[in-house]
């Protein structure tokens, strides 16, 4: 499961999104999961499949905080327990688990580790701004086609702005491109924190990345607070949900979401056509592009996720069980030469 991005928190959905009373089907690296609010109301997920046929849990109901299978009406708690089994009263619950991972609801979004795990060794982090009283948080999603990498770099890449985005967030860069560009890169355990000068003179504006998928760019605004959050989530190896929220703390009414959700959304489409014709889909080895000074962010992003994510799975316990006992049963290899020998 989570092939290439296990063991990592990621922003998946919108809160706002996930309903008491209906379950939420996404798909994370190639993996379905199924969101839903337990009776408390905190959200949980579970593998999109359920234990006892396999079909899809999201097909079915939520009722009393517990999700119900479309085909044979198990329910499943939040904690991947089963807890009935429809006519059979003597079925052994204690033995019949669906697969759990760790949910959060954290900063407007929900979050998942890509692991099922009871206690991951970290929990999720956001902006502290994005706490604070008076923030209007809302946001939207939109599917670009590639691989989450190139995504993700695109976030993290300044150059790029007066070119793909001339006419909006790049004007004020616009003809300059002759000038000397400074990329400051300051790394923080989260990730990096990294503002720019051009011809020394600072940019207003700067952008954090957090580990592994995320960008949260600082719009300057005088005497407000404004900033777009960006979380590449890949679905697959060639698909990449692009999970796009906004806080502020002005004109907060949500009758204003959908001006600034059209804004970025211009943005966001600005950048698609020219990330989705990247090839590879995904980013391959340092070597194999050629670089620049003005890459540094990227090719920072690029050494950890090698590092880090790529060639990296999750399991579950019966998964291990079953691949430790095949591994057992394997004959054991004959060398032919020692049965010439002794024939």
């Amino acid at each position: 499961m989570f092939e290439g991005f296990a063991n990592v928190w990621t922003p998946v959905a919108l809160a706002a999104d996930l309903r008491a009373d209906r379950p939420l089907a996404v798909q994370v690296a190639g993996t379905p999961l199924v969101l839903l609010r337990d009776r408390e109301g905190k959200p949980s997920a579970l593998l999109d499949r359920c234990p006892h046929r396999g079909v899809a849990l999201s097909l079915g109901h939520v009722k009393d905080g517990c999700l119900e299978c479309p085909f044979h009406g198990w329910q499943i708690e939040a904690s991947g327990q089963v807890c009935h089994v429809p006519w059979n009263p003597d079925a052994k619950l204690s033995t019949l688990r669906g697969v759990a991972f760790p949910a959060r609801e954290l900063a407007g979004q929900i979050w998942v580790y890509t692991a099922p795990i009871d206690r991951p060794a970290t929990e999720p982090e956001a902006h502290e701004a994005l706490f604070r009283p008076g923030v209007r948080i809302s946001g939207f999603q939109i599917e670009w086609a590639t691989h989450w990498t190139r995504a993700m770099e695109n976030m993290l890449d300044w150059p790029h702005l007066p070119f793909v985005h001339r006419k909006t967030i790049g004007k004020s860069m616009a003809g300059r491109s002759d000038a000397r560009m400074d990329i400051a890169w300051e790394e923080r355990p989260w990730g990096a924190h990294t503002h720019v000068r051009i011809d020394g003179k600072p940019e207003a504006g700067s952008l954090d990345f957090r580990w592994p998928n995320q960008m949260n760019l600082h719009i300057p605004i005088p005497n407000k607070r404004m900033m777009m959050l960006v979380a590449c989530v890949p679905i697959d190896g060639r698909r990449t949900r692009m999970l796009m929220t906004m806080a502020r703390d002005f004109l907060t009414s949500p009758l204003f979401d959908f001006f600034f959700h059209r804004m970025n959304a211009r943005i966001a489409f600005e950048d698609r056509a020219i990330v989705e014709s990247s090839f590879p889909a995904e980013i391959p080895p340092a070597g194999e592009e050629r670089s620049v000074r003005t890459d540094a962010p990227t090719l920072f992003f690029r050494k950890r996720y090698f590092a880090e994510l790529k060639g990296t799975s999750s399991a579950t316990d019966d998964e291990r069980d079953h691949a430790r006992d095949a591994k057992e049963r394997r004959a054991p290899l004959i060398d032919p030469g020692r049965l010439r020998r002794s024939a």
